[in-house]
């Protein structure tokens, strides 16, 4: 009688209410999509037929279901039925209203103007486009730059006679120079510079009669450009750094000092190649950011907790010093997370998702893992990664992709961002949900990093 009563708790248990129809996605009817398609995720009882408006839809072992459905102009309506139960869905794609709204155009200033910046961390772009890979540096505050145009949101920087920057029109703020403030039009002064060395980083100091611009660029090793700089070619000061493999690095001003601080290649130990290696593992979303929806309702912010908790004692037993963004299911904003991991001097930042797609894609053919990073520093991790991931787990190789998203955008730490697998697509979601999948998961990352280290 007991091994009876426990099967049956064991199907209770295996998808939430496992006889009752359960729809996540789309959320409410009726819903507003504006895509050619979308797709209801949800559960439902495996022994049932499930139909969306008679189409009959494959339902997992778990009673887990994904289907893509067609969106015409206008109201939509769905009847999807499974055993007794009936859910009736309405949704409205909107028609298409093409825009009224004029291309921006290019507008020259007759005279360079000063701006200082005003935002902290201020991204200077190639483009006047705010969103994708196209980041110079990032400025502090009360650099000065000369503004010789504008287009949109956007001012045009001047940098020398082949380079312009772009910047917000919201990160900076024109005003009235101080009787100790020069004409940004007018090189600075380059008064000293020398080279520092710590323990594990190197340090080079520029002292200028003023803060500049600069941009970094990671080709073969690191090259720093200081702008607008006197008795240098085309008012540039130009650093390469031939090195072989960077390891994370900052640029900053202290003052009018700017430093370049470049880690050193760590130690790396061959039989413990983690060992002292400072980690942060973050585990993405949670509190009242609850991340995507698994087709059986669980929330994507506690499968990171306890795929980063898995990997948190992983490291540990290699010999890694390990800090968690978070411990608990708790709100931790983005900028807090990065910021955590420049006070810890973190080497490596690696942070933990679950994928999902938008309106339009399809959840039965989206699957596998992935891993992101933005600069190229952080691309060998991410592969070494992927790889182990791949290889050790049996999931779908859904790339190595460049992205500009906030965990891996910081470069005092090596940073990745891990989508470990879908949470809307029912045979990932059953491994996500899987304790034994999500220790193997910890381990074949930990065999990433470790292989990463000693190339």
């Amino acid at each position: 009688m007991r091994k009876y009563f426990l099967l049956f708790l064991t199907i209770i248990l295996t998808c939430g209410q496992v006889f009752a129809l359960e729809i996540v996605y789309p959320k409410t009817s009726p819903a507003k999509i504006n895509a050619s398609s979308t797709f209801f995720i949800g559960s439902t009882n495996p022994a049932d037929i499930l139909k969306i408006n008679d189409v009959v839809v494959k339902v997992a072992p778990t009673g887990a279901f994904a289907q893509v459905i067609p969106l015409d102009f206008g109201l939509n309506n769905f009847k999807v039925i499974s055993g007794t139960d009936v859910i009736d869905f309405v949704i409205e794609r909107p028609q298409q209203i093409a825009s009224t709204t004029p291309a921006p155009t290019l507008i020259e200033y007759p005279i360079m103007n000063n701006f200082f910046v005003k935002t902290d961390n201020a991204p200077l772009r190639l483009t006047p486009v705010n969103a994708g890979i196209n980041r110079l540096s990032h400025l502090p505050l009360d650099v000065q730059l000369s503004i010789n145009g504008e287009k949109g949101d956007f001012y045009r920087v001047y940098l020398n006679s082949q380079i312009s920057g772009w910047i917000l029109k919201s990160d900076v703020e024109q005003r009235q120079l101080d009787s100790c403030e020069i004409c940004a039009s007018a090189p600075a002064k380059l008064k000293e510079y020398k080279i520092k060395t710590e323990k594990d980083f190197c340090l080079y100091e520029f002292d200028l009669s003023r803060k500049v611009p600069f941009s970094l660029k990671e080709e073969n090793g690191l090259v720093l450009q200081l702008f607008n700089i006197e008795g240098q070619n085309d008012c540039t000061y130009l650093l390469n750094l031939p090195l072989k493999k960077l390891f994370g690095y900052e640029a900053y001003y202290d003052k009018d000092k700017f430093i370049l601080k470049v880690r050193k290649t760590p130690r790396v130990c061959l039989e413990k190649p983690l060992k002292n290696i400072v980690i942060v593992v973050d585990a993405g979303h949670g509190g009242t950011e609850v991340g995507a929806i698994g087709c059986c309702g669980d929330k994507e912010k506690d499968i990171n907790l306890a795929i980063a908790k898995n990997l948190q004692q992983e490291f540990e037993s290699r010999g890694a010093k390990v800090v968690m963004t978070r411990e608990d299911d708790v709100n931790v904003a983005l900028a807090d997370r990065v910021k955590f991991a420049k006070e810890k001097d973190a080497a490596l930042l690696i942070s933990v998702h679950a994928n999902a797609l938008p309106d339009g894609a399809d959840p039965a053919k989206n699957r596998g893992t992935s891993v992101y990073y933005y600069y190229n520093q952080a691309k060998p991790l991410a592969d070494s990664i992927l790889s182990e991931m791949t290889t050790q787990l049996g999931t779908q190789n859904d790339k190595v992709r460049q992205g500009s998203l906030a965990l891996v955008r910081p470069t005092a730490s090596v940073s990745v961002l891990i989508e470990v697998a879908y949470m809307i697509n029912p045979d990932d979601y059953a491994l996500l949900t899987d304790k034994d999948f999500q220790a193997k998961c910890a381990k074949s990352i930990a065999d990433g990093v470790e292989k990463y280290l000693l190339n």
